[in-house]
This record gives C-alpha cells, sequence and structure tokens, in this order.
C-alpha cells in the first residue's frame, strides 16, 4: 500500500482528515458520546457501558487522546478521562467551516 503524502496536503487539510478518521470508529463515537454525558470517567467505566474489552477501550482511548480530543489524568491507580473542549471546539470548527464552503450547483453536472 502507498503513502498517504499527507506532506503535499495543508494543515488545516490533514487536521480535518485526522478529526474525521477518529470519528469514523462507533466505538471512538461511543466514547466521545459517554464522555460528553460525563466530567470524568474511568476506563472501566467504558468498558461496562460500551460492552468491548478493556484492551480494546483503551486503543481507542489512545487514538482520541493522540490527536487531542480527550484528556487523560492518573488518579492512583487509575486513569480518569475527559474532553479537551478547546481542542474539540477547534476542530469542530475547522470541520463546520469545511462543510459549510459555498458549492457551485451542480444540478446539471451529471
Amino acid at each position: 500500500m502507498g503513502l498517504s503524502k499527507s506532506e503535499i496536503f495543508t494543515e488545516r487539510l490533514n487536521k480535518i482528515s485526522a478529526f474525521a478518521k477518529a470519528l469514523s470508529h462507533p466505538a471512538r463515537l461511543a466514547i466521545l458520546e459517554h464522555l460528553f454525558k460525563q466530567d470524568t470517567c474511568v476506563c472501566g467505566d467504558l468498558v461496562e457501558e460500551i460492552g468491548l474489552a478493556q484492551p480494546t477501550i483503551s486503543q481507542h482511548l489512545k487514538e482520541l487522546k493522540n490527536l487531542g480530543l480527550i484528556k487523560g489524568t492518573i488518579q492512583g491507580t487509575r486513569v480518569c478521562y475527559c474532553l479537551d473542549t478547546q481542542k474539540w471546539e477547534s476542530l469542530g470548527l475547522e470541520l463546520d467551516q469545511f462543510l459549510k464552503q459555498n458549492v457551485i450547483d451542480k444540478q446539471d453536472c451529471c
């Protein structure tokens, strides 16, 4: 499989792409949806809530954390996660601007 050659695209397009990739898996969407409802959440809570194995949840949390959509703090032997609201809002605005671009009327195109 070839490389994505992401370096030839703008930083904005790469950010939107990474954000879309994070949202492309239903488990990550379920994790985010749970975090929207909570102030903080422990990985074990997500295992019970979502019903996936702990290593699977941890891998999805890692993806979301690497993108910066969530933050994790260690509290004893537990890691508590919460949304990074600034990052979430920033990426949401980027995606919103991308989706709201003026679209030329293409009704006669095909």
